[in-house]
């Protein structure tokens, strides 16, 4: 992996210039403020505040500042403490051995121990969306004594500790769930953690509200007193909320607005490109349906998308037109090549006349319905494909709803043809790529796995292959191998990456201090007083 690449593409370009990771320590002679309360204006609700079973970026975005993981990693991939002082792994890869940080209590006063890991990772990989194919490869988590926890692997894992993050996989309360019915568990709604803020209140329809950890193992830490997640129904809405004060950052911004809003002095507008969740807005096929189940059909609509026009019309110019899947930042893993499918007009109606779907008297081939995550960028994305499909003959109904019934409309009713959907392709193809093919996905669906119903057993044995590859350059040939077949039977076709844009106010400091981005834990964060 090139990793000089992937230090580039997280520390991203700014609108105006480059918008480099801000360092963790302060500004010479800077000392931070106690107090105060930072409000994060939110699009729309989650529906939890665990990730758990349900790993949206809503949830992302709250749970972060309540749970922690074993570990974090720096603008450089480098693996920082959290909960885990120090790891180990034995010379045969298959034990990784991590010495636990002492005298770190929950939030309702009990010890943190070694067997709250192995409850977590084992949970996570029964349910985790993500983490049933991460994990796949956990045999045990073995216990020696409270402060040890030693994660037993069946084969080489090379990724696994990327994945232990507070954001990916928190630790999670084992006594706060008595039997295997997560869901059923009230931590969910009210969670309990180990980390700088601890619940308070969660407002259907309205705000989550956090307080400050009293004895939070980290000393003088938060310096906040409080954080405030407040719904908005859109992104104008939420940029609207900084903009006046009513809020202090928003991660979903109104993109038209951005020069607009870099002018206001009291405001400061930041665009990354997520080295580690890695977004791109993604179309996803339904090949139940005996049209999409064509392969013809699938790579004309491909040709009839202009993915710069989507950047430049909807993202105006942030996005980035993806190659493929496999994101650019594994520059070794066969990103734009061979299957591109430029935008050809011409060219997609033919291929719908090869399908056998001539337009009829009245300019019409058939019907799709397309399902979009809830999301102003996506809806707009939506739009656009009905105009662009429109023009082939292809008419479109746009059927929306909640966070919570897309999911139940994509992955369990199956009430779709196409999703505009978004997908983090994460910091490792296993565990972010692997979930938008695996053929597990259809006798055993979970929210944004195999949304497309595919499978090809060649393409599960080369994932399960790459999963345990240690030799790079043969992980990435077997990557490329992947990209060369999905491409080709195209399930599900990457439009653009996706940047993360944070507007805050100025005032708010030391809010990114990870490779978390916007979904870091605000333990040191702080408000400079306004005049």
């Amino acid at each position: 992996m090139d990793l000089t690449r992937r230090k580039a593409l997280l520390l991203g370009a700014a609108l105006g210039g480059a918008t480099l990771l801000p360092s963790i320590s302060f500004a010479a002679g800077e000392t931070p403020s106690k107090g105060g309360i930072v409000t994060f204006a939110g699009l729309g609700e989650p529906t939890t505040l665990v990730p758990l079973s349900d790993s949206n970026t809503r949830t992302r975005a709250i749970s972060t500042k309540i749970h922690e993981g074993l570990v974090k990693f720096d603008g450089e991939f480098n693996p920082q403490p959290v909960l885990a002082e120090s790891w180990a792994l034995s010379a045969d890869g298959l034990r990784l051995t991590f010495k636990l940080r002492k005298g770190v209590k929950w939030h309702d006063g009990k010890d943190f121990t070694s067997a709250d890991v192995k409850f977590s990772l084992l949970a996570f990989k029964k349910v985790g969306p993500r983490a049933r194919i991460t994990f796949a490869n956990i045999a045990d988590v073995e216990t020696p004594d409270p402060l040890t926890a030693v994660v037993v692997v069946s084969r080489p894992t090379p990724y696994l500790l990327r994945a232990l993050t507070g954001g990916e996989t928190p630790i999670l309360p084992a006594h706060a769930y008595p039997t295997d019915k997560y869901n059923e568990s009230p931590n969910g709604n009210a969670p309990i953690g180990t980390g700088p803020f601890v619940f308070e209140e969660w407002k259907r329809g309205s705000y989550v509200k956090l307080k400050r950890n009293p004895n939070y193992w980290q000393a003088g830490l938060p310096h906040l007193e409080g954080f405030v997640a407040r719904f908005f129904a859109d992104a104008t809405a939420a940029t609207i909320a900084v903009e006046t004060g009513e809020a202090d950052y928003a991660s979903d911004v109104a993109f038209g607005d951005l020069e607009r809003l870099r002018q206001d002095k009291k405001l400061s507008v930041e665009v990354y490109t997520d080295a580690y969740l890695n977004n791109t807005a993604i179309l996803e096929f339904n090949l139940e349906n005996s049209i999409l189940a064509k392969k013809e059909v699938r790579h004309a609509l491909a040709h009839a998308i202009d993915r710069n026009f989507i950047n430049d019309a909807i993202f105006y110019g942030t996005a980035k037109p993806a190659g493929s899947n496999i994101p650019a930042v594994f520059t070794a893993y066969n990103d734009e090549a061979p299957f591109s499918y430029p935008f050809d007009p011409a060219k997609a109606n033919a291929l719908l006349d090869k399908a056998g779907y001539p337009k009829g008297a009245d300019g019409a081939r058939f019907s799709l319905r397309i399902a979009y995550l809830p999301s102003d960028v996506f809806k707009k994305t939506a739009d656009y494909l009905r105009s662009s499909f429109g023009k082939l003959g292809v008419k479109i109904e746009i059927v929306d709803g909640d966070l919570a019934t897309f999911i139940k409309r994509v992955y369990t009713e199956r009430g779709f043809d196409i999703t505009v959907n978004g997908i983090s392709r994460l910091f490792d193809p296993t565990a972010g790529v692997q979930r938008l093919y695996w053929s597990d996905g259809i006798k055993n669906p979970a929210p944004y796995v195999n949304a497309a119903h595919y499978n090809n057993p060649q393409v599960d044995d080369l994932f399960r292959a790459a999963a345990i590859e240690g030799d790079e350059t043969k992980r990435a040939a077997q990557f490329k191998a992947i990209q060369k077949i999905t491409g080709d039977d195209l399930p599900s076709f990457s439009i653009v990456a996706l940047p993360t844009v944070i507007l805050r106010r100025a005032n708010l400091q030391s809010l990114v201090t990870t490779i978390d981005i916007a979904y870091s834990d605000l333990a040191t964060a702080w408000k400079q007083p306004q005049s």
